[in-house]
């Protein structure tokens, strides 16, 4: 089942601009491997699913992956030929905000060949660039 928050404050939001760099989680804090978004987008719930799916299958339960995002925005659409005015449509599905630069995955407890295998089968099924980044100072 796809993410999506249990409870939020608001049901609709606005679209919003995703402008310049990703300012916090931009470093891999959790693991000892990263994936780093090259691009500003939405990341579906289902995307972020997908790629936690093949990540867990690629490790056959060795090591923790780390996810860094989550779909907490909600994205409505109205139906097709349906008339202007009546109001925002219904929420189709939620979404995450990522930045250029935001750590999206990390994976900790393996070797550095095997999560870069595994975070290459996750950054396939992302709608963006990604690309694969070590921890700065190691434990």
């Amino acid at each position: 089942m796809a993410m999506m928050p249990k409870r939020v404050k608001y049901r609709k939001s606005q679209r919003g601009k995703i402008n310049g760099d990703a300012n916090r989680s931009n470093y891999v804090a959790f693991g000892e491997y990263g994936l780093q978004a090259l691009e500003s987008s939405w990341i579906n719930g289902r995307h972020i699913e997908a790629g936690r799916v093949s990540a867990t299958h690629f490790l056959r339960r060795e090591g923790k992956v780390y996810i860094r995002i989550f779909p907490n925005k909600p994205i409505s659409s109205k139906p097709l030929e349906t008339r202007m005015g009546k109001g925002k449509g219904e929420t189709e599905f939620w979404t995450a905000v990522v930045r250029k630069g935001q750590i999206c995955f990390e994976i900790g407890g393996v070797e550095e060949d095997i999560a870069k295998q595994a975070l290459v089968r996750v950054a396939h099924k992302m709608p963006i660039k990604c690309r694969f980044v070590k921890r700065r100072h190691s434990l």
